[in-house]
């Protein structure tokens, strides 16, 4: 440790004809002194015995170093900028590829966009599955519900003019196909997944623009989380191409992603806030009938 008068705050100790007025001044540099002092390791009595030795009344160096020394451990206790995000589901198209492997199958990398985070992706799907989810999931439909973040259930929504079903994760061989084709194709773990829900739109029938994040501020969150934690992004799979109508929309980035048989836009979001830009809805269908099977990732294991 360096000898007292190495410690002493040059700045303030004034020589003999200033007045002890000048001499008691709490000067910026003086507050810079006392916090290198303390990052090198050196004691409050230590500066405190400085300060004397520069003429300081002892009350009110003692109160100087409090204050300060308070402000810096603040300061280093205080995280540097924003809070990391959290990890996502997140293809790898770092290289720009034209496809992508999802393990059995290719998908097309049709769009890539950052913010929001929004990358629609080509023949995901074959026809063939496109028609077995639907011939599965049409004896189980029933009015489309959504999650009721005011108490953790569920509720009908005007909103939500569909018919919906759920499968059960690995259900079948079919589901447990594309499921791990998804977890290969977003690089997060099958389990991590609520179940596929496959939806259907008459005409007329929409989904108003939403957020698919739990509302952190709804009381009824906390027991939605506990099942798995935050959604942190959804792919939304078109099993057919309705006559017209049914897009999927981001209003606040302008997009449409025209539903095709086999394709899917899939979008994340790091954490449930609009800053992450992902209102979306389902546009009304005009003309024919629109089926969609959607998978929602969550933070941990959904059970």
């Amino acid at each position: 440790m360096a000898s007292r008068s190495d410690q002493r705050p040059h700045t303030t100790a004034a020589s003999p004809q200033r007045s002890r007025a000048a001499r008691q001044a709490i000067t910026p540099e003086l507050r810079r002194w006392i916090s290198a002092q303390a990052q090198a390791g050196h004691t409050a009595p230590v500066m405190l015995q400085s300060l004397r030795d520069a003429g300081w009344n002892e009350a009110l160096a003692t109160d100087v170093l409090q204050i300060t020394l308070q402000e810096h451990l603040d300061a280093m206790a205080t995280p540097k900028g924003p809070p990391a995000a959290p990890r996502v589901p997140e293809p790898r198209l770092h290289d720009s590829p034209a496809v992508v492997d999802c393990g059995d199958r290719t998908a097309q990398v049709l769009l890539t966009m950052a913010q929001p985070r929004i990358v629609v992706f080509g023949n995901l799907l074959s026809p063939e599955e496109c028609d077995a989810l639907i011939a599965g999931a049409t004896p189980r439909m029933a009015r489309s519900l959504t999650v009721a973040t005011q108490t953790g259930g569920e509720e009908v929504n005007d909103d939500r003019t569909s018919d919906g079903m759920f499968f059960q994760r690995g259900e079948s061989p079919l589901i447990a196909r594309i499921e791990a084709r998804i977890a290969r194709l977003l690089h997060w773990p099958v389990e991590n997944g609520e179940g596929l829900q496959v939806l259907h739109y008459r005409p007329g029938a929409e989904y108003k623009p939403h957020y698919d994040y739990f509302d952190p501020g709804e009381p009824g969150t906390p027991t939605i989380v506990r099942r798995g934690g935050q959604r942190l992004g959804t792919l939304v799979m078109y099993l057919n191409t309705p006559e017209k109508g049914g897009a999927t929309i981001f209003p606040e980035a302008q997009i449409e992603v025209a539903p095709q048989r086999g394709n899917a836009v899939f979008f994340s979001y790091a954490r449930p806030d609009p800053s992450t830009r992902t209102l979306h809805g389902g546009a009304p269908v005009i003309a024919g009938d629109k089926w969609i099977a959607t998978k929602w990732l969550r933070e941990r294991e959904f059970k």
